[in-house]
């Protein structure tokens, strides 16, 4: 894990919202929701995972969040970022 994501990791907020996890080009490779965005992103980047996580966390070099007011608010936020970057992984 790089020093970037290790200063952001550090400042997640306790909130809901979405995260966008970027590649060495720039290119978001997924799109998630959660309800604390502190303890879900952070969950990639600790402990053991299944192969696609795996995969996932490798490619990993950065990552975007956006704070939402309520879970119902992330879950329709990560469908249209869904739509619009349309991940691979």
């Amino acid at each position: 894990m790089n020093e970037k994501i290790q200063e952001k990791l550090a400042v997640l907020p306790a909130k809901p919202g979405c995260y966008l996890m970027k590649d060495k080009h720039g290119t978001i490779i997924y799109v998630g929701k959660s309800k604390l965005l502190k303890n879900r992103v952070r969950s990639y980047f600790t402990g053991a995972h299944d192969h696609k996580t795996q995969r996932l966390v490798q490619e990993i070099v950065d990552f975007e969040y956006i704070i939402t007011s309520s879970e119902i608010e992330a879950l329709i936020l990560e469908m249209n970022l869904i739509k619009k970057y349309d991940p691979k992984i």
